[in-house]
């Protein structure tokens, strides 16, 4: 028995874990670990007073506003829309299904700026969308909202489904057998197998549209202190050659994001954690 352990681990079609390991950790270092110390790096260059000018002046603290707030509220509608969507593809079957099920993943697939002209062109006042409606979208806040919203979606459907098509239709059977109704079966057996996919469709649509620009820059009209985004910022700071206020705004973006989205992480390991109590 031992023997056969041994030859199987010498056999192993992967690299031993050492190796794997090594090989990890350098390519984590290289494309994750030394871009962003090098911003650090850049940032720690200016005294307190300098970053602290830079990073809270008011045009500045305007765009981390609209930023994070439109990050939040797309994740937050994705997360609800992207459930009916994949429960949808995955529990019913209609005329051009593939179809409907190919188009979510459109957004991964197309340049973010043909996405945000295009967005543009529909929701400005002349376009097909945009002329019906009785407020105005392009050029204001609510129109980065509509293009961080239209890039997130394929994260929270794809999360989700595989989940659905795993989750066996016995169960919701089981529920009704015991009594419970269809908001029963679905808030206290369905929802809280799907929530912690659903929690890391939400975070991987909130942490992609904090750093969305392509899309958002033609819809959004970039007026200071109204519809201005930060990543917006950071390259008008690149433009001026004003390399440490570029990467002290990004630090602050980068710690909040992660702030947020460690909180998130532990929120769906609780859930995990409860669901297997």
């Amino acid at each position: 028995m031992v023997f056969t352990r041994a030859l199987l681990k010498r056999h192993s079609v992967l690299p031993g874990f050492d190796l794997a390991l090594g090989f990890t950790l350098l390519y984590l270092g290289l494309i994750v670990l030394i871009p962003l110390s090098a911003a650090f790096l850049k940032t720690f260059t200016m005294s307190w007073p300098a970053f602290w000018d830079a990073v809270s002046a008011p045009r500045v603290v305007a765009s981390y506003r609209l930023t994070f707030g439109a990050s939040l509220a797309a994740a937050f509608v994705n997360a609800f829309f992207g459930l009916i969507v994949a429960w949808v593809l995955v529990r019913y079957e209609f005329p051009f299904k593939r179809l409907i099920d190919a188009l979510v993943d459109l957004p991964f697939a197309l340049p973010t700026a043909v996405a945000g002209i295009a967005l543009t062109a529909l929701y400005a006042g002349n376009g097909w969308i945009g002329q019906v409606l009785p407020f105005k979208v392009s050029f204001t806040p609510l129109g980065v909202f509509v293009a961080l919203t239209f890039i997130g979606l394929p994260f929270v459907v794809r999360t989700v489904q595989p989940v659905l098509e795993d989750l066996h239709k016995e169960v919701e059977e089981a529920a009704a057998t015991l009594g419970a109704n269809r908001w029963q079966t679905f808030r206290k057996v369905i929802f809280p197998i799907l929530t912690p996919a659903l929690l890391t469709g939400f975070a991987l649509a909130f942490a992609r549209a904090l750093g969305e620009y392509g899309s958002v820059i033609f819809i959004a009209g970039n007026m200071p202190m109204v519809s201005e985004i930060t990543p917006l910022l950071i390259i008008t700071k690149l433009e001026q050659y004003d390399y440490p206020g570029a990467t002290a705004i990004a630090c602050v973006m980068l710690v909040a994001a992660f702030a947020l989205l460690l909180a998130i992480n532990g929120l769906q390991a609780w859930t995990r954690a409860r669901q297997g109590r």
